[in-house]
C-alpha cells in the first residue's frame, strides 16, 4: 500500500466490473449488488457514471450515480477500509456534483444507513440534509436508510418533503 501517493480517479471500464463486484461482497456483505446488477447498471444507457480511485496499480474504491428515474443520485460508494479517512470518498463526492453542475441539475440525492456515522458527517459537511427515513431500506437486516438532498439551484431552495 503506497502510503504517500494521492490517489487518482478515472472512469471504470468493463475490465473494473469483476473488481466492483468482489468488493462489493467484502464491503457490503450479503446486501452487495450481484455482478448481474452491476453489469446492467454498468450498460445501462441513462447517464450513469462509474468511478474508480486508484493509488499506483492499486484500486482503493469505487462510485457509481447519475440519474434514476428524473433524479440525479449517488448509487454506490466504497472505499477499501484500508484507505478511509483519506479523502477518496469525498473526491467521489466531488466528482458527483461536478457532474450535476455540468449537467445543471437542481439538487442530487442519495440514502446512506442511518448506522454510517462517518458517511453521514461527510454528506452533512457538503451540504446534504435529511429529507426522511427509509425504514428497513437495507437488505437483508432491516437497517433503515436517511434520504439526503444538496440543493444546487438555481433559484430558491424548496422546502423538504
Amino acid at each position: 500500500m503506497e502510503e504517500s501517493a494521492e490517489p487518482h480517479r478515472r472512469d471504470a471500464t468493463e475490465g473494473d466490473l469483476d473488481w466492483i463486484a468482489e468488493r462489493e461482497v467484502e464491503i457490503f456483505g450479503p446486501a452487495a449488488w450481484s455482478r448481474t446488477l452491476i453489469d446492467h447498471e454498468f450498460h445501462r444507457d441513462l447517464g450513469r457514471r462509474f468511478r474508480i480511485a486508484e493509488v499506483g496499480d492499486e484500486k482503493v474504491g469505487y462510485a457509481v450515480f447519475g440519474f434514476e428515474s428524473d433524479v440525479f443520485t449517488l448509487l454506490n460508494l466504497a472505499v477499501l477500509p484500508e484507505w478511509r479517512g483519506r479523502g477518496i470518498a469525498r473526491a467521489f463526492l466531488d466528482d458527483f456534483l461536478d457532474d450535476a453542475r455540468r449537467l445543471r441539475v437542481r439538487d442530487v440525492w442519495l440514502e446512506v444507513a442511518v448506522d454510517n456515522i462517518a458517511a453521514i458527517r461527510l454528506y452533512q459537511g457538503l451540504g446534504f440534509e435529511e429529507v426522511r427515513r427509509r425504514k428497513r431500506y437495507y437488505q437483508p437486516g432491516d437497517v433503515d436508510a436517511f434520504v439526503m438532498r444538496r440543493w444546487l439551484g438555481p433559484g430558491p431552495k424548496p422546502g423538504l418533503e
